[in-house]
């Protein structure tokens, strides 16, 4: 397997700009999430570095050879799509011994190695059954195969849950994530459903408007968004956005909100104008004795919580709280917040005003 290593990368189409120089590194056996809305430019990336698109500017490293300008057959990666891309006249063994032939491998060698993926995937039982009568899922794992059986250097998959349904696709997610342990192989993977990236990745690049927005492991993109895009975009519900207009100094450990004070971390760098403060929904607290308030306008049940919205002075907000705590539309509740968990956003370019560097690690509530 391999490090793959992205440096100032650009792509154009004419005059529209689909990748913005982006730059990070995917070390060998990592399974790598490319996240993003539609547009974001995450499938752009990983098809330059594919090869199935050449970048504009900027080197793609794959186990330390520049192959920025190399066409796909020469890169030594499987790629795995969204709609399978199986060749429908042939059975499932014709499909996954393909690239073998291609290569010209002994026939014995062949029916050993596709007897070997077929029993990782469990599809040996398949293998003389033709793709067409087969399941999406099944279809998925015959495509897997033809992959695997290649052993090559990266897999680069492009959304290849995204024509499953919600459950069979979270079935697949957590196959797909067994397979790559057991395999170490390195794995990039494309999609825009942030619960997929954070369940399956090992690190992930959030992309939008072909930028890198910010780059890192699951829990840190959640707990520590270095932009409003990223905190908005990572969480179900997610973060609550407050707005106000005042002066933050550096290492302050107070906002105001209207009248009232709210602790923030003492990590904040300074900022002034109009900010917005920032806490996910599970670090707010219902507790009528504190000064800051919010009338309750809706609830909803999800078995053992709740997700409590509320009209607060600064804009709404949503509280997950026990769905034994009694919450009635129409009352009004003090809302406390774990000065911890707060992330302070400058409105104008969405900046997060806290570094991790200078605060210990979140306790989630």
């Amino acid at each position: 397997m391999a490090q793959i290593r992205i440096e100032n990368v650009r792509k154009d189409f004419g005059a529209f700009t689909a990748v913005q120089s982006s730059s990070f590194t995917i070390e060998d056996g990592e399974f790598f999430m490319l996240l993003g809305p539609s547009g974001c430019g995450k499938t752009t990336t990983l098809r330059m570095m594919a090869g199935l698109e050449l970048p504009t500017s900027g080197q793609i490293y794959i186990d330390g050879e520049e192959v920025g300008q190399k066409p796909a057959s020469q890169r030594d990666i499987a790629f795995v799509f969204q709609m399978f891309a199986l060749y429908p006249h042939m059975n499932v063994r014709g499909n996954i011994s393909y690239p073998l032939k291609s290569q010209g491998m002994p026939t014995r060698q062949i029916r050993a190695k596709v007897a070997e993926v077929a029993d990782i995937l469990g599809i040996a039982d398949i293998l003389d059954r033709p793709v067409g009568g087969l399941s999406g899922g099944d279809r998925q794992r015959v495509a897997l195969g033809r992959a695997i059986v290649r052993d090559p250097k990266a897999f680069f998959m492009d959304e290849p849950l995204g024509a499953l349904d919600a459950e069979f696709r979270e079935h697949m997610a957590e196959e797909l994530r067994a397979l790559h342990d057991r395999m170490g192989a390195t794995t990039v993977y494309v999609t825009h459903d942030q619960l997929e990236a954070m369940q399956m990745g090992d690190k992930i690049v959030v992309m939008n408007h072909g930028v890198v927005e910010q780059f890192g492991v699951p829990q840190d993109i959640y707990d520590w968004p270095a932009t409003r895009f990223v905190a908005a975009f990572i969480g179900s519900p997610p973060m609550n956005f407050l707005n106000f207009n005042g002066t933050v100094d550096a290492g302050q450990d107070k906002v105001r909100l209207g009248d009232v004070a709210v602790g923030v971390p003492h990590s904040i760098d300074g900022a002034k104008g109009d900010l917005t403060l920032g806490v996910r929904p599970e670090h707010v607290t219902l507790d009528d004795a504190a000064p800051y308030r919010g009338r309750v306008v809706a609830t909803e049940y999800l078995g053992t919580t709740q997700i409590v919205t509320l009209d607060t002075p600064n804009g709404t907000l949503k509280a997950r709280v026990a769905s034994s705590d009694k919450v009635a539309v129409g009352t009004a509740t003090g809302l406390h917040f774990d000065a911890r968990t707060i992330t302070l956003f400058e409105n104008a370019g969405g900046r997060a005003l806290r570094s991790r560097a200078n605060e210990g690690v979140l306790a989630h509530g």
